[in-house]
């Protein structure tokens, strides 16, 4: 194995190592190459996959064939970076960082070779990794994760080699429900399994108990409240059923929608500060604590809940960007902060949308909080226009002071994008009784008279005064 040194830190023009090469990697190198040309930054960038700057919400949407071709996901290829300046290194894994060297160890994943590469500033992100359960099986053929654009051609190619139609989706988050649709969509029996006792553990279980109803009117068999003991091979070695303590599921191909984690190996064993959920902790600058040429964004830290003042880790392509501009722009000379997160998230399975913002009633309780929930069904234009179509609200304010605490639903089309009233709400300190007076938009053929949202503030406005002592 051969090593080498490359680059060093004596002449004047500065050196900028990216580790990761998606949303948050290549918005930060994007963004500082912009405000620093190639005579003062020099930008190097490792990414390990055959893509760079990719949707990875959109792996479902492809897969299902909603999106018929991979590269419309590709926001920006490796040579369009490189044509701006930013030496981008694929298939180029960085196995350690030497924080006191100022320096990583890379490898190439095609010819084995490794070389260390020294920095001035480093980005780090290195995104997330799908849970694999610690089962037998696991790694069987015919078994996937769906996290990166690699992973979903490996998917595609095996549906393309599969006669059988059964899938089964382990998990119902917002992966698993995403692949039970996208599976749907390719003519597949799907049957989803689920350790929680309803589908959505990011909604409260009332509002998960109606996405499970509305799963099994879609045809897909909803299994809660189940935990996977096994999968199941046949003598080909291929999976062909997963195994709970009751049950036996036959499965031609399974689909591991059970979450993410935070990949931090790197940043672990080269002792960067990690938080409780084992993400990497930033300041408002997103530079890693305690290091003052360290920075960090994407799937792989931590951030602050405006609601709950905690942290906590979100996996959003949202986030990702917004992280990759804000570290950009202070590695490039200028200043610029990410503040935290409200929680907001929207998904759908088939033509059923799901959103919520905020806390749950167990994040509320967790954080030592006295509130009061209200749920109200309404519709998504006036009663009286054409194909109206139901949804449930649910929102939670505190107790005393009426401020807004989170905001679920539930319901058809036009149903999701309404949480982003409550996020804003929820930015700004709102309480229910000013978001009353909201003035929204309103014609017949976009809401009632009175928003979903807004009916539901009034029913916490009412709720939280008789609570008042």
């Amino acid at each position: 194995m051969s090593m080498s040194r490359t680059g060093g830190k004596g002449g004047a023009r500065e050196r900028l190592v990216v580790i990761g090469g998606d949303a948050a990697g290549m918005s930060a190198a994007s963004q500082a190459r912009r405000l620093r040309g190639p005579d003062e930054l020099e930008i190097v960038a490792f990414e390990r996959g055959h893509f760079t700057s990719y949707s990875a919400c959109g792996i479902p949407y492809w897969v299902g064939g909603d999106v018929p071709e991979r590269d419309q996901l590709i926001a920006r290829t490796p040579e369009e970076h490189r044509e701006r300046a930013i030496d981008l290194r694929m298939r180029t894994e960085v196995t350690e960082i030497d924080v006191t060297g100022a320096r990583v160890r890379s490898r190439d994943l095609e010819s084995g070779a490794e070389e260390w590469t020294s920095y001035d500033k480093l980005v780090i992100a290195t995104g997330a990794r799908p849970i694999r359960p610690d089962l037998p099986g696991a790694e069987a053929p015919g078994v996937h994760g769906v996290q990166t654009l690699d992973d979903g051609q490996a998917l595609l190619d095996t549906l393309a080699a599969t006669e059988g139609r059964r899938a089964v989706v382990v998990g119902a988050g917002y992966i698993g429900v995403e692949m039970a649709e996208a599976l749907i969509n390719r003519g597949y029996e799907v049957t989803v399994v689920n350790r929680g006792k309803e589908p959505m553990s990011t909604l409260d279980p009332d509002m998960g108990r109606l996405v499970h109803t509305a799963m099994e009117a879609m045809g897909i068999t909803m299994v809660d409240d189940a935990e996977v003991t096994k999968i199941l091979t046949g003598e080909d070695g291929r999976v062909r059923a997963i195994a709970t303590e009751d049950a036996e599921y036959p499965a031609d191909v399974v689909v591991l929608g059970i979450g993410v984690r935070p990949e931090t190996t790197l940043a672990k064993a080269a002792g960067l500060p990690l938080g409780d959920h084992g993400g990497l902790l930033t300041d408002l600058a997103m530079r890693v604590r305690g290091h003052e040429n360290i920075w960090a964004g994407g799937d792989c830290v931590e951030v602050l809940d405006l609601v709950s003042g905690r942290e906590r880790h979100i996996a959003l392509g949202t986030h990702a960007n917004k992280h990759g501009q804000v570290i950009g722009s202070n590695v490039g000379g200028g200043y610029a902060t990410f503040p935290g997160v409200v929680g907001t998230a929207v998904s759908k399975v088939c033509d059923l949308e799901i959103a919520r913002t905020g806390l749950r009633e167990k994040d509320a309780h967790r954080a030592g909080l006295q509130f009061e929930t209200v749920t109200i069904e309404s519709t998504s234009r006036a009663g009286y226009y054409p194909n109206a179509a139901l949804m449930t609200v649910k929102m939670l304010a505190e107790r005393r002071t009426g401020r807004l605490l989170g905001v679920q639903i539930v319901g058809r089309e036009g149903a999701a994008k309404r949480v982003d009233i409550a996020a804003v709400a929820l930015t700004a300190g709102m309480t229910v009784e000013q978001m009353t007076a909201l003035d929204l938009g309103y014609a017949p053929p976009f809401s009632p008279v009175w928003d979903p949202v807004l009916v539901a503030a009034r029913k916490a406005v009412t709720k939280v005064r008789r609570s008042a002592p």
